[in-house]
């Protein structure tokens, strides 16, 4: 089994779940590069670069079809992957999963106008409150590799994922919101979502137990 860890987290975030899983699976939990132990990035990393890491991890480790649960940013690598290659993953767990083109409001569409106005006329160090403490935290080629990789919309790709998938979504999530999960629904032909009421964006932090449930069921369901 193979965990994939969100943006700005480690293999480390699994930790809540892993023994639970290492009774049924050998469990592999990888840093992703620029985050955990790995090492930092020496050029802004897009997508299909951390695909192609996953996909020579996989190797390496001499891994045969493992299932894979993804978490958020990990859900855009497998979600890529899986659509590219159906034979890399045998069953796919996609939780609070990032990657499909965000709702967006009149606010957001006004405060977008004002910061293109703004950065026309004003120091770009003044315009940090604009962004996010997660992003501004970030060093300069990590910046370029986010505005990338969120700039990617996987909406395209669903329709191409051949593997058995089960979403899992918490009801109170707010990054991924569950018209997301809806759509990967609609979109990844058979495909199956759980949402568990009362868990956040992180639905295996804040309701292991369920989570691991839900997920062992369906692993282990032929």
């Amino acid at each position: 089994m193979l965990f994939l860890h969100g943006y700005l987290s480690s293999g480390k975030s699994f930790a809540h779940v892993e023994s639970y899983f290492s009774q049924d699976f050998n469990v592999y939990a990888p840093d992703l590069k620029g985050f955990g132990d790995n090492s930092a990035m020496e050029y802004p990393y897009s997508l299909d670069d951390y695909v192609n890491d996953v996909k020579r991890y996989i190797k390496e480790k001499g891994l045969v079809k493992p299932n894979v649960i993804a978490h958020s940013f990990g859900a855009r690598i497998a979600i890529k992957l899986a659509a590219q290659n159906p034979n890399v993953f045998d069953k796919i767990v996609l939780t609070g999963a990032a990657g499909l083109k965000p709702k967006r409001s009149a606010k957001y569409y006004v405060k977008t106008c004002v910061f293109k106005i703004l950065k026309l006329i004003a120091p770009k160090e003044k315009l940090s409150f604009f962004y996010s403490k997660d992003y501004n935290s970030l060093s300069p080629v990590m910046k370029r590799s986010f505005c990338m990789i969120v700039k990617e919309h996987l909406n395209g790709y669903l329709a191409r994922i051949e593997n058995p998938t089960l979403l899992v979504f918490g009801s109170c999530d707010k990054e991924t919101p569950l018209y997301m999960a809806e759509k990967l629904q609609k979109g990844i032909k058979g495909s199956t979502l759980k949402v568990i009421n009362g868990a956040g964006h992180f639905a295996f932090v804040d309701k292991p137990i369920r989570f691991s449930m839900e997920v062992r069921d369906f692993l282990l369901s032929r």
